[in-house]
C-alpha cells in the first residue's frame, strides 16, 4: 500500500490486521474487507515473521496517515500488535474488534516461540493496563491459540468486552470462517453503541443473536 492511497483513508476507516500467516482470500477478514468500502490491510507486514515490534510499526504508520480516528479490527497475533500500536496512539483510535487474539506466552520478541527455553514471551512488552480506547473480544472456548482464562486474564487488564463465540476453533478460514456476516453486524453494533457514547455493553451480543446465545458461528464457504 502506497503513502498516497493510506493518506486516501476517508473518516472513520478501518484497518484489517490479520494475524501470523497473513489472511487468505476465504478468510473473514478478507471478506469483511470487500464490505466495508473503506476498509484497507495494513501493509508493510512480513505475515510470516511474527515479530511485534515491527508489526506495531506498521500498525502505527498506518493509524497516522489516516485523516480520522480508525477502527481496528484484528485477528490472532494482529491483535496482539493491534493494542500495541493503538495504545501508542490511542486519541487515534476510535475502537477496535479483535478475535481470537493469540496467547503472548506464544511468541517471543524473534517470532513465534517453539518450545518454552526458546526465549521470553512477549507478555511484558503488551499494555498492562486499560487501554486507551474500547476494545471487543470475540472469543472461542477450544481455540488452540488462546485458553478461555488466558483471554479474561488479558480482558481484564485492557478493560475489553468479551464475546463468548462457543467452541469455534481459531475463528479462521481453516475452522470454517469465510464469509461471516455475524461478524460485520457485530462490528457495526460495536460502532454504533460508541458513537452514542456508551462504550461496549456486555449485552452488545443481542444485535447479533436475538435466541439469547451468542449465534456466532461459521457461515460455510462454498
Amino acid at each position: 500500500m502506497s503513502s498516497t492511497k493510506i493518506a486516501a483513508f476517508p473518516a472513520h476507516s478501518t484497518l484489517i490486521i490479520p494475524g501470523f500467516q497473513g489472511s487468505g482470500p476465504g478468510h473473514w477478514q478478507t471478506w469483511l474487507e470487500h464490505q466495508l468500502p473503506e476498509a484497507r490491510r495494513v501493509s508493510g507486514i512480513d505475515w510470516g515473521a511474527p515479530v511485534l515490534a515491527n508489526w506495531a510499526d506498521s500498525i502505527r504508520l498506518a493509524i497516522q496517515h489516516a485523516p480520522e480516528p480508525v477502527w481496528l479490527v484484528a485477528h490472532s497475533f494482529g491483535c496482539l500488535a493491534a493494542v500495541t500500536a493503538g495504545n501508542a496512539l490511542a486519541s487515534r483510535v476510535a475502537g477496535a474488534l479483535l478475535v481470537a487474539p493469540g496467547d503472548p506466552d506464544r511468541f517471543s520478541a524473534r517470532g513465534l516461540r517453539e518450545s518454552e527455553t526458546s526465549g521470553s514471551s512477549i507478555g511484558s512488552d503488551l499494555p498492562r493496563d486499560l487501554l486507551g480506547f474500547p476494545t471487543l473480544i470475540v472469543a472461542s472456548g477450544d481455540d488452540p491459540w488462546m485458553r478461555p482464562a488466558r483471554v479474561a486474564y488479558w480482558a481484564d487488564r485492557w478493560g475489553s468486552t468479551v464475546v463468548n463465540a462457543g467452541k469455534v476453533g481459531h475463528l479462521n478460514e481453516a475452522s470454517g470462517f469465510g464469509p461471516w456476516p455475524e461478524g460485520l453486524a457485530l462490528l457495526q453494533s460495536f460502532q454504533a453503541w460508541q458513537s452514542r457514547g456508551l462504550g461496549a455493553p456486555m449485552h452488545i451480543q443481542s444485535a447479533v443473536a436475538p435466541r439469547g446465545d451468542l449465534g456466532l458461528r461459521a457461515r460455510p464457504t462454498a
